[in-house]
């Protein structure tokens, strides 16, 4: 395990080295989601009943911050690697195909459930929030930092440049993550796009957090949290068979 080890401990180093950047910055751009929604809808918009506005929207913004900063970390850390020619170092180490994913992967969860972690603390003070049932909280935030951790890798192993890294990010996980229900119940949409809804799989990761806190969700937790799981293994399973066979990292 020290080789293991060693990686977690580059990777967690890596970002806390920069904790403005990649703890701080993530946080207040959640606060600023909060103040600018929270304040424009708190008085016309109620999901739950008995929840405010302001009470809905936190547990998606954190685990909307959860989910794009574990992508963020593993996905940056990768293409960094192999754009500079540093990776070369950990690839000639006999670090098994398991170890290099289990140490990225789970720095990147660090990284996401601290930033979440942060985000909850500061807006907690703004709703009134109960934990209905908090097991389900920590499953599913878990399960999505696992996930978006692994898509992270999956993008930095794909990616060459930094600009098709960006374009990863940028035209599948933040649309993927806004079109989810941070800022609603897809109950609230047309037909159509309940259905695109319900085949996106950070919606089953936020409906089923969201549950944790108030007892109500758009679908059932057993089945967000069933969908999520085979997601993860799906994810997992094509992120470790590219590291055992070296795609893209081996030239």
């Amino acid at each position: 395990m020290t080789g293991f080890n060693t990686l977690f401990y580059k990777e967690i180093l890596r970002f806390w080295k920069v904790a403005t950047q990649t703890l701080t910055a993530p946080i207040v751009t959640a606060m600023l989601y909060l103040l600018i929604f929270g304040h424009v809808l708190e008085e016309h918009v109620q999901v739950f009943p008995g929840v405010s506005y302001t009470g809905f929207l936190v547990p998606g913004l954190v685990m909307m911050s959860v989910l794009q900063n574990s992508f963020a970390n593993s996905s940056s850390s990768l293409i960094q690697s192999k754009i500079t020619g540093n990776l070369v170092f950990i690839l000639l180490t006999p670090l098994s195909h398991w170890e290099m994913f289990g140490a990225y992967v789970l720095a990147a969860m660090v990284r996401g459930l601290a930033v979440g972690a942060g985000v909850f603390l500061i807006t907690v003070w703004f709703a009134k929030l109960s934990f209905v049932a908090p097991i389900w909280i920590l499953l599913f935030a878990i399960l999505g930092s696992a996930i978006l951790a692994t898509m992270g890798l999956l993008a930095g192993i794909w990616a060459e440049k930094f600009d098709q890294l960006a374009a990863f990010q940028n035209f599948l996980i933040v649309p993927a993550t806004f079109l989810a229900g941070v800022f609603y119940s897809v109950h609230t949409l047309p037909p159509f796009w309940q259905a695109i809804s319900h085949v996106n799989p950070f919606f089953y990761m936020i409906d089923g957090f969201r549950y944790g806190f108030f007892g109500h969700s758009d679908v059932p937790p057993y089945t967000s949290f069933a969908f999520v799981s085979l997601f993860f293994l799906i994810v997992a399973t094509i992120a470790v068979s590219l590291l055992k066979s070296g795609y893209k990292l081996r030239h």
